[in-house]
């Protein structure tokens, strides 16, 4: 089983970076010892704000298909959503569309757990919801989704993983569905 896991955001120290990658180690220790995971970093997806005339003009930027045959030679996708402004984060959201320019079923019938934080009590719960509800436009095999509140209280940083109580407990349940 191949995992690839990812933060939707292209901060260096992304906190759904870090709970992607605590995620997909948990697949590894608690479902499938064989399991290899890949962590993406949005950083080395970075390409010019998608545009049609930049399209027709310069075609579809390699790094765009690197990505999307990443999601495509995935067996499963471990997205943590990190919250601007209630919604996608810039640097996800312009990977996504040129993606989509590709084969707008973008996750290709991949098993997803998709999950979402954020320091605050909101948990980034309207973009998780929001990616939730197109996941089947673009050909998601959506398995679960959870959104962790207040992510310096539920997660400790020096061992990279969340503390033990509802939300463990809820993501392992989460994770078991893949």
């Amino acid at each position: 089983m191949k995992i690839v896991a990812f933060g939707a955001s292209s901060s260096k120290n992304s906190i759904n970076k870090q709970l992607a990658t605590y995620a997909a180690s948990q697949i590894k220790a608690s479902i499938n010892a064989n399991a290899k995971i890949e962590v993406l970093d949005l950083n080395d997806f970075e390409m010019p704000i998608y545009s049609i005339d930049r399209e027709n003009a310069d075609g579809i930027p390699e790094l765009a298909k690197r990505f999307y045959k990443k999601i495509g030679d995935a067996d499963a996708l471990v997205i943590s959503f990190a919250s601007h402004n209630g919604s996608y984060t810039a640097a996800y959201k312009n990977i996504f569309d040129w993606a989509s320019r590709i084969n707008a079923k973008v996750f290709q019938g991949t098993p997803i757990i998709m999950l979402a934080t954020s320091p605050g009590k909101g948990g980034a719960k309207s973009v998780l919801a929001s990616a939730v509800e197109s996941a089947p436009h673009f050909n998601a095999d959506l398995r679960a989704s959870m959104s962790i509140p207040a992510f310096h209280e539920n997660f400790d940083t020096d061992a990279q993983e969340l503390r033990p109580g509802e939300f463990a407990d809820q993501l392992n349940d989460a994770l078991s569905k893949l």
